[in-house]
C-alpha cells in the first residue's frame, strides 16, 4: 500500500523506552507504523529474521521482570531455538523497541543510534 509508512516500530505501548523512541520519531516528523506485540502478538518469521540479523542474544531482554521470573531451568542452556520459543510465548521478553526500516533492525533506543539511522 502506498500510504503505509516505511518505518515500523515494534514493542509494547506502555514501556518507557518505547515512549522515548516514539517521542523521538514524532519530534523528527518520522511517519511510522506501531506494532504492539503484547496485544497483537509477534510473527515467528519476523522474530527469526530479527534474530538472524542482530543475534538472538541482542533480542532477548534478560533485564526484564518477565525473564527474571522464569525458572532456572528455562534460563539455563539457552539456545536460539529456546530463546525464540520463550519470546514467542511471552513477547515482553523481546528487547524494545525493534525498529524496522528496510535494512537491519535497530534493537533498543538511543537518540544517537536513531540520529544515525535517519541521517
Amino acid at each position: 500500500m502506498p500510504n503505509e509508512p516505511a518505518v515500523t516500530i515494534n514493542g509494547i505501548k506502555n514501556c518507557d523506552t518505547m515512549k522515548k523512541a516514539r517521542a523521538w520519531l514524532d519530534a523528527k516528523g518520522v511517519a511510522y507504523a506501531f506494532h504492539d506485540y503484547k496485544t497483537q502478538g509477534v510473527d515467528r518469521a519476523a522474530l527469526e529474521g530479527w534474530a538472524r540479523q542482530v543475534g538472538w542474544e541482542v533480542l532477548l531482554n534478560r533485564a526484564g521482570t518477565t525473564f527474571r521470573k522464569l525458572s532456572d531451568a528455562d534460563k539455563t542452556g539457552l539456545t536460539e531455538a529456546k530463546a525464540i520459543a520463550l519470546m514467542l510465548a511471552q513477547p515482553s521478553m523481546i528487547k524494545r523497541p525493534v525498529l524496522e526500516m528496510g535494512g537491519k533492525p535497530i534493537v533498543g533506543f538511543s537518540p544517537e543510534s536513531y540520529a544515525i539511522a535517519f541521517g
